[in-house]
């Protein structure tokens, strides 16, 4: 079947991957900026449609993290002090674990199907392209976990401050799972056996992440103040928002040649 000459294969405008030849620089950078965010915008718009429509992998991780956490309290028993002791560090371990469910799959689909190469290919920075990818990825997992969390905690038998805790602390901390976790799936895309390679070289990177994460809340129950672990998630988060997606960018380079 053939494709229209206005629409590329990754259902992106074609013109959205091209920069009007013979402009003058002065001229064209503008126009060149916009270009770029409104193929970052396309890319992004484009991930969430494919989501949407394969609910089952956006199901399938809210499930793992609610089974995961719930379990726990049934194994332990009902020892409340326990219970709070050990919530933070369920929930973030849990939320890492189901975060990475889906990350296999960020670029593999585009390598198979030809859009990866249009990605490398495209007039658009491809460090913005990643970023978008990477947002829709944050969009369809780790935000939805932090929402449900406060759900979760309940089994805990967390208070209502330290609950907000861990829903905040989770809204700065899973960004960078999935901006960590596209570095990983850009390494082993195309590789046989992806998906145990992808957990070797993410999960040792997630520590600091979880220790942070998961030490608010404990800071907050010991009332000890939460500025120092939001702070250095903060910090943490714009590094990574701007090496992550030009590691990425390098990383798909490196596995498309």
């Amino acid at each position: 079947m053939s494709t229209s000459p206005g629409k590329a294969k990754s259902g992106l405008p074609s013109s959205a991957f091209k920069t009007p030849a013979g402009t003058p620089p002065t001229l064209l950078e503008p126009a060149y900026q916009a270009g770029a965010f409104a193929g970052m915008r396309g890319l992004f718009v484009r991930d969430l449609r494919l989501a949407l429509r394969r609910r089952t992998d956006i199901v399938a991780a809210l499930f793992f993290f609610v089974i995961t956490v719930s379990l726990f309290p049934l194994g332990v028993g009902p020892e409340p002090q326990l219970l709070r002791a050990m919530a933070p560090g369920v929930v973030w371990v849990a939320a890492l674990l189901a975060s990475m469910l889906s990350l296999g799959r960020l670029f593999a689909e585009d390598f198979q199907d030809g859009t990866l190469e249009q990605m490398l290919l495209s007039a658009h920075p491809l460090p913005l392209l990643v970023l978008a990818k990477t947002a829709s990825h944050w969009l369809c997992s780790g935000l939805l976990l932090a929402v449900v969390s406060p759900l979760l905690a309940l089994q805990f038998g967390l208070s209502s401050e330290a609950t907000l805790m861990l829903a905040v602390s989770l809204l700065l901390g899973t960004p960078l799972l999935s901006l960590v976790g596209a570095i990983g799936a850009a390494l082993t895309v195309g590789v046989r056996g992806a998906g145990v390679l992808l957990s070797l070289l993410v999960l040792p990177l997630c520590v600091p992440v979880l220790i942070f994460g998961a030490g608010a809340v404990d800071a907050n129950a010991a009332g000890l103040g939460v500025t120092g672990h939001f702070s250095l998630l903060g910090a943490i988060l714009a590094l990574a928002l701007f090496l992550a997606p030009l590691a990425t960018a390098a990383a798909l380079r490196i596995a498309v040649e």
